[in-house]
């Protein structure tokens, strides 16, 4: 039955999509695929081993993962676990659907979606300092005799996780070897070599190979938005804005329906210190469940801006729908500390930490709150365990010093101060971010101040979370530390009244006025 009809909805299955009424629903990749099995099984009860080989085969997954996808697929379908409509769980055994599809006739049901034999890279998200978004990008697909290795590396990229996305390395390197001229294989080894630096904590020279490779795709494809996409990404993930930003602009301007591409520079915009616009290029996006981190940033940029209120909410929601999101995990209990909140935060993280999604920013926001508790043992074990998760990354080497066990020599200052000297310019705030906390331990105010001022001309805007963390304490109490407190919340102020005056505002915003009291009404 390539249509059908569950109560009120109308499941193309050619197509795969899902309507009620006009209204496509957000249920795409893993969702579908396990909405289908469940429409391949009628109302049989469909066990968890089942679902695991239809669906994530040959991925191994276990009962919470496959139970976190059945919560995605009911938040999907408007479905309520309590009193489902749906899709049913039957303890102890699987999920099952609450009644009998139906056949729709032909011309009756869903519309039909024209088919286009697109393939689709993407494995699921990227860091860069903070957070870089999905990038995957359609690509028409010439027959090669790599296409069945092609397709199961896209499957284990697409899955998000690092064990799966070692996987689909080794397959995009089987595959080149058996088509040494596939573009698909080689664009989509620099994908995941460069999601490996990103997200899953992998060396450096990942990214380094990502960008070789990405160099050979635009070489050989150089009309492609999609061989601008995958060096833009790898630019990325080194920590390159400047060159990543001009890469994913010409990727637009080639294909400007490209929406993850679309969503990866309106981050680095909000990282620039371009919030309104980031906002207005987020909020504008037309398949919005298509990017797995669009919702965070929508909150962290609205937090930036600050309305707290309606952030904390976006934040909340993001941090209980989705466990395995790394980000979601970082921002909420972020927010709640610059928020002023540290016991809330705390136990925030702690959850966080507990969900198996490592990531050095967590360590540090732990570092953090055990520093505001007076725990300066278990901070510097915090720092120093954040590291390790990458040693590469120079700030993480700067604050495992700053707060370990060990003395702080001017000398070893001195040396780091110099090391920073050479990645000025790269775009990011991170560097005067560092900067200043060198400055501050070496007790020069006056630096570590013009250090902060330089990070705000980078793009630095998070004014709460200077005024909570404990990490510039030495600096409060001095004359210039309320200038520059002042000079954010003053361009802050500025793109928040515009973002107010604006027609795209998001309708939570609806009665705030443009004053800094966040969130007021």
């Amino acid at each position: 039955m390539d249509t059908v009809r569950l109560q009120d909805l109308d499941i193309d299955r050619a197509a795969q999509q899902v309507r009620r009424g006009d209204v496509v629903l957000p249920v795409s990749g893993l969702s579908w695929r396990l909405l289908d099995c469940l429409l391949a099984h009628g109302t049989d009860v469909v066990t968890f081993d089942t679902l695991a080989q239809e669906v994530w085969a040959p991925a191994v997954v276990g009962e919470d993962a496959i139970s976190q996808r059945v919560k995605l697929l009911r938040q999907a379908l408007g479905d309520d676990s309590r009193r489902p409509r749906y899709v049913r769980s039957v303890r102890g055994r699987g999920y099952q659907l609450c009644a009998a599809a139906q056949p729709v006739p032909a011309g009756i049901g869903a519309a039909p979606v024209a088919a286009r034999r697109w393939r689709w890279w993407g494995a699921g998200a990227a860091a860069v300092a903070a957070v870089v978004l999905v990038v995957a990008w359609p690509v028409a697909v010439p027959p090669s005799p790599a296409d069945p290795l092609l397709q199961r590396a896209e499957h284990y990229a697409g899955i998000g996780q690092a064990s799966n996305n070692g996987r689909a390395i080794a397959l995009y390197r089987q595959a080149l070897q058996i088509d040494p001229d596939s573009l698909a294989a080689r664009r989509g080894l620099a994908r995941a070599l460069a999601a490996e630096a990103c997200l899953f904590n992998g060396p450096r020279e990942r990214a380094e190979e990502a960008l070789q490779l990405a160099g050979q795709v635009l070489r050989a494809a150089p009309d492609e938005a999609a061989s601008f996409v995958v060096r833009g990404y790898a630019y990325d993930c080194l920590g390159a804005m400047p060159q990543a930003v001009a890469d994913y602009r010409q990727a637009l301007r080639r294909d400007p329906g490209d929406e993850r591409t679309r969503a990866s520079l309106a981050y680095l915009q909000q990282e620039q210190g371009q919030l309104a616009q980031a906002l207005q290029e987020n909020l504008g996006l037309k398949a919005p469940e298509r990017i797995r981190f669009r919702d965070v940033q929508v909150a962290r940029e609205l937090e930036l801006l600050g309305f707290t209120e309606a952030a904390a909410r976006r934040h909340e929601r993001s941090f209980q729908l989705y466990p395995d999101n790394v980000f979601a995990n970082i921002a909420w209990p972020h927010s709640l500390l610059a928020r002023g909140e540290p016991g809330r935060a705390r136990q925030a993280l702690d959850l966080a930490l507990g969900r198996g999604t490592p990531h050095p920013q967590l360590l540090r926001l732990q570092g953090e709150l055990l520093l505001l508790q007076g725990d300066r043992a278990g901070a510097a074990q915090a720092f120093e365990h954040s590291r390790q998760l990458r040693p590469q990354q120079s700030m993480g080497q700067t604050l495992a010093g700053l707060h370990g066990t060990g003395p702080v020599t001017p000398d070893w200052i001195d040396g780091r101060l110099r090391g920073l000297s050479a990645e000025a310019g790269d775009g990011w705030a991170d560097t005067a971010l560092e900067r200043a906390l060198l400055h501050q331990a070496q007790g020069n105010a006056e630096a570590a101040l013009a250090d902060l001022h330089r990070a705000v001309d980078a793009g630095f805007r998070d004014a709460g979370w200077l005024r909570a963390t404990p990490l510039f304490a030495g600096l409060r109490g001095t004359a210039g530390w309320p200038r520059l407190l002042a000079r954010i919340d003053a361009d802050v102020a500025t793109q928040r009244a515009r973002v107010l005056a604006a027609a795209w505002r998001p309708s939570d915003l609806d009665g705030l006025s443009a004053a800094p009291a966040a969130g007021t009404r």
